[in-house]
């Protein structure tokens, strides 16, 4: 019976959670669309141009990242597999438009 009551206490408290609630911000809002899923190397540089920064490849298949000033993006051979942009925090971008 003791047994039943602490648990009995115990329980509501582990019910109870607070919820974490992370700001997605203004990131990306006047950038281009990025490069998609299977678009050549050629047509990500006609697009966007030389990148930032050129980053060697690495393993087999052979990955490659070119990093420019808002986006990386990352290549198997000569097309695109992923996108993505680069975070920045809200008082950043504060400061930007200010």
């Amino acid at each position: 019976m003791k047994q039943f009551l602490f648990m009995m206490l115990l329980l509501p408290g582990l019910t109870i959670a607070d919820t974490l609630r992370i700001p997605i911000g203004q990131q990306g809002g006047d950038l281009p669309h990025l490069p998609q899923y299977g678009e050549s190397r050629r047509t990500v540089l006609e697009r966007f141009g030389l990148a930032d920064e050129e980053h060697p490849s690495v393993g087999n298949p052979p990955i490659t990242r070119w990093d420019y000033r808002e986006f990386s993006v990352y290549f198997e051979r000569d097309h695109v597999i992923n996108s993505v942009r680069h975070h920045s925090s809200t008082s950043q971008n504060i400061k930007e438009q200010q």
